[in-house]
């Protein structure tokens, strides 16, 4: 069978790393597990895993302190990770997605539904920019090359995850225009547009900060959505 990528499982019980390395070694991936945040955080540089299955509650590190770790790693920075929480963890969900997280599955799941949902990420992850249209776009002093997945903010390339970049140049190509939470959950994260989640949320909140004094331009439409304002003029610093 041909691989479908390499997954790096964090997750402290065994039996569930064991079920985990089992169904998606059947899927065609190749699989590598650990059983704590420093163990994954060893393995991670030289694996280069296409993807990261991370448990929120792990002993002695907590996940979150493993995802902020690989998000600062220049060589796992576009890695995707999907955190693996339990029902009730709203602030661990929140904190992940504001690090960098791509999607979350709350256990107990089903591992039809995961692999699913990993295959989603992934796809948003190998396509970058390919399924947008080639050249760049601009927006004032904000610039995408969807071709080659990169971002320029007055000329300083800002480092951006897969979903980061998706839900940018989704808002980018429609700029002007309100997006809807549930819009953006289908086209962003191919999840149904009634889920209750705050992922888009999460997600525009980190967007925004990274991109500085052009991420004024991503603006709230309370009650409705996200829109990206071409007409918007930042600011300046006093």
């Amino acid at each position: 069978m041909q691989s479908s990528g390499s997954i790096l499982v964090v997750d402290d019980e065994e039996d569930l790393r064991n079920l985990l390395r089992h169904s998606l070694t059947k899927e065609g991936f190749t699989v590598r597990t650990a059983a704590t945040g420093p163990e994954a955080l060893a393995l991670a540089p030289t694996m280069r895993p296409s993807l990261v299955l991370l448990d929120l509650m792990l002993p002695g590190m907590q996940g979150t302190e493993v995802c902020r770790r690989l998000r600062a790693e220049p060589a796992l920075t576009g890695t995707p990770i999907i955190m693996l929480t339990a029902r009730g963890d709203e602030l661990d969900r929140v904190v992940g997605f504001e690090l960098g997280a791509d999607d979350d599955v709350t256990k107990p799941f089903s591992t039809r539904e995961l692999v699913l949902r990993i295959r989603a990420v992934l796809r948003r992850s190998v396509a970058g920019g390919a399924t947008e249209s080639e050249g760049s776009l601009r927006v004032g002093a904000l610039r995408i090359d969807a071709a080659a997945h990169r971002v320029w903010v007055d000329d300083e390339e800002v480092q951006l995850t897969a979903t980061e970049f998706r839900l940018l140049t989704t808002l980018a190509r429609r700029s002007g225009r309100v997006q809807t939470r549930g819009q953006l959950l289908q086209e962003v994260w191919e999840m149904p547009p009634d889920l209750s989640t705050r992922t888009v949320d999460t997600h525009m909140k980190r967007l925004r900060e990274k991109l500085g004094a052009a991420g004024e331009r991503l603006e709230t439409v309370r009650g409705v959505g996200y829109r990206l304002n071409a007409l918007a003029t930042p600011t300046p610093p006093k």
